[in-house]
């Protein structure tokens, strides 16, 4: 359902506030070079710092702005199943096409645990769902064998795997592979991802280069995988640089060089420290970025 060069949007904020104007150009700037679909207030898009109020409007934002020419998945997960469903249900009633849904977070539920909350949020809404799984910031790690039960749901569609496991990922393709989508949520692992069977990426990198990060899935899908290759290589260190510090600091840091955003972010996150600065703009300088 879906496949491609999906990404994961900041939240640009002015004067302590969502910058609205600046988060619909970026909306455009994306559609424009390529992106196959919107993720709004996902983990790039500081979600943990916004207010329910505040992530209700972002992302009834990004669905008029989007204006039905790609999906919006809508990220509306939670450490709480209850809030997931209210966020979810606002989404779906805004015209979200889908949902993104991280692993419950600090509680630490079970591989059970993680089953029926996604079940009760599909049975909850009935809205197509992405799976998100990044033990790096939950501190859980939602099992192959859980994902294939979860597929097994009509509700769930595609899952966003940045455990960084390979082999995990995998087993995933191997288990329930024709039920439901496998998507990369690390950029430096897009083609690996995609030579076992994984349909795309969502992305922080395409932030700042979506164009590039579309022709790499385009190159794949069309046989090209030699292409696919170069172009992936090539981009593999901006990929890295995204992460010289907490993501998003490094790619709202990037955008804010580049123009198009102001820089701000929300606390506890806090500027680049000025030795990752001077990297990150040597990395930018060397793609012609700024």
């Amino acid at each position: 359902m879906f496949k491609g060069s999906i990404v994961a949007l900041i939240t640009p904020f002015k004067g302590g506030k969502v910058d609205e104007e600046a988060y619909r150009q970026l909306i455009n700037f994306q559609i424009e070079n390529g992106t196959a679909a919107i993720v709004p207030c996902g983990t790039t898009g500081e979600s943990a710092t916004l207010s329910v109020e505040e992530h209700n409007r972002v992302i009834s934002i990004a669905i008029e702005a989007v204006n039905k020419r790609v999906p919006v998945i809508a990220g509306t997960g939670g450490n709480s199943t209850n809030e997931a469903i209210e966020l979810t249900r606002h989404a779906k009633d805004a015209g979200a096409d889908a949902t993104l849904q991280v692993t419950p977070y600090y509680n630490k539920p079970s591989q059970e645990g993680l089953f029926q909350h996604y079940k009760v949020i599909a049975q909850a809404v009935a809205l197509p769902q992405v799976l998100y799984n990044v033990p790096g910031r939950t501190s859980i790690n939602m099992l192959p064998e859980t994902v294939a039960r979860l597929a097994d749901l009509p509700e769930i569609v595609a899952i966003k795997e940045a455990s960084g496991n390979i082999s995990q990922m995998t087993e995933i393709v191997q288990l329930a592979g024709d039920k439901i989508a496998l998507l990369s949520g690390d950029d430096n692992l897009i083609l690996p991802v995609l030579s076992i069977g994984g349909a795309g990426v969502i992305s922080v990198v395409a932030n700042i280069v979506p164009k590039e990060t579309a022709a790499i899935i385009k190159s794949w899908e069309d046989g090209n995988t030699v292409q696919a290759r170069d172009l992936f290589i090539k981009l593999f260190p901006l990929c890295k640089a995204m992460f010289f510090e907490t993501n998003p600091v490094p790619v709202k840091t990037s955008l804010a060089l580049m123009g198009k955003i102001e820089e701000g972010l929300r606390l506890p996150l806090v500027p680049m420290a000025e030795s990752n600065l001077e990297k990150l703009k040597k990395v930018l300088t060397e793609y012609r970025l700024i």
